[in-house]
């Protein structure tokens, strides 16, 4: 019934862990659920302010496909002033959320038997939008000995003559990995040496800490900047996850392409979220200092503590909002006549025993690792935590 394409498609690996999950939440079970992909601070004031202003001035229409002309000019403002790339509106294309702009670019992109490079640990819907494209994903396993960062020779090695792009991600999601500049130098000029394209997901750009910093590849270089497509969004940044405003700034002809591509598909961004986004990127500084500073303080906490546990330990990651958590020994051992054989094994055991829910890294190309986000509350973070140690101890 269901086309090949869709078939062909990967369940995502947390839905058994989250059904679980909300069976106990209902059944009255306190579940600390450390699987959490946004921020848990409610959306500032005053770009809520600006939503209701839009309604109140009847911002209710159509607009252009690719997005509001105003936005539009404040997405180039920032792109100049945050990350030193010059883009005109016309290759700024704004979409529902930056899942739904990285999707757009892989469309445009990528044709049937391109190769598509993807460094693991890496975000579960990447290579699945490659397979909705028809592309072919292929994974270069980055070990935590080098913090989780693919390097310029596993790159090099990876390019064949069927490649077409490299899905890059800093600061990353799941692992929180932050390349240096000169890291990004080194994959630059393998990148520029061979000539294939660069997908940038920055949505994580401005979570980053202990001195680490964001940089951009496309403004390395000339070259390295007509071969990339820049992604970013709102969700991270000023907790507009239910928003849906991602956008891009890409080569202009690749931008039309999208454009006119979404078009046909889902049209304009909603119109209130737009003009609210316009607000958004014109302050924030205040509220974006208390969330780095918060996550901060919550990474630091949650590291030190794995840390000191048994059979367990975790990397301190530099950005974004999320802990790799190593179980690799646990397997081959047993939790109350449970054997426990995978991450996946973890997971259900956590869940079931210590009512923390992890995601398991067989979803992120981590088989020996579970994922745990520190963008909960300090409290809960303790509580799940307590509940781990206790089965860890039994183990």
């Amino acid at each position: 019934m269901v086309s090949k394409r869709a078939a062909n498609i990967a369940e995502s690996l947390t839905l058994a862990i989250t059904a679980k999950a909300n069976k106990m939440k209902a059944e009255g079970v306190n579940v600390v659920g450390f699987g959490a992909g946004e921020p848990d601070f409610n959306t500032p004031d005053y770009i809520v302010a600006a939503a209701k202003e839009a309604l109140d001035k009847g911002v209710t229409k159509y607009t252009p496909s690719g997005g509001m002309p105003k936005l539009k000019e404040a997405i180039c403002n920032k792109f100049k002033n945050d990350n030193g790339l010059s883009y005109v509106p016309a290759q700024v294309v704004v979409s529902n959320g930056a899942k739904h702009t990285l999707h757009n670019i892989c469309q445009a992109l990528i044709d049937d038997g391109d190769e598509v490079i993807i460094p693991a640990p890496y975000w579960l819907t990447y290579p699945e939008l490659v397979r909705i494209a028809g592309g072919v994903p292929v994974f270069v396993e980055c070990t935590e000995k080098n913090g989780f960062k693919m390097t310029a020779a596993q790159l090099k090695k990876a390019i064949t003559p069927k490649t077409k792009a490299l899905i890059f991600n800093s600061p990353s999601n799941p692992t929180g990995a932050v390349y240096t500049l000169d890291e990004i130098k080194a994959l630059g000029k393998v990148i520029e040496d061979a000539g294939i394209y660069v997908i940038s997901d920055e949505i994580y750009e401005k979570l980053v800490y202990g001195g680490a910093k964001h940089y951009s590849i496309a403004a390395l270089s000339q070259k390295l900047y007509d071969h990339t497509v820049t992604v970013n969004g709102v969700s991270k940044t000023y907790a507009m996850t239910g928003w849906r405003i991602g956008y891009m700034g890409a080569p202009l002809q690749l931008a039309k392409a999208i454009d006119n591509m979404q078009s046909h598909t889902t049209s304009n961004a909603n119109s209130i979220a737009q003009y609210a986004t316009i607000t958004a990127m014109t302050g924030g500084k205040e509220f974006m200092d208390k969330l780095v500073k918060t996550f901060d303080e919550r990474r630091t906490y949650m590291v030190g503590r794995i840390n000191k546990l048994p059979l367990v330990s975790a990397l301190m990651p530099e950005g974004a909002f999320y802990v790799m958590m190593n179980v690799k020994n646990l397997f081959g051992k047993s939790y109350k006549g449970r054997k426990i054989a995978c991450a996946n094994c973890v997971a259900d055991v956590f869940l079931e025993f210590a009512a923390a829910a992890v995601v398991p890294g067989e979803a992120f190309g981590a088989d020996d690792y579970v994922r745990l986000s520190y963008a909960i509350s300090i409290e809960d973070i303790k509580r799940g935590l307590d509940g781990i140690e206790a089965v860890l101890k039994e183990i």
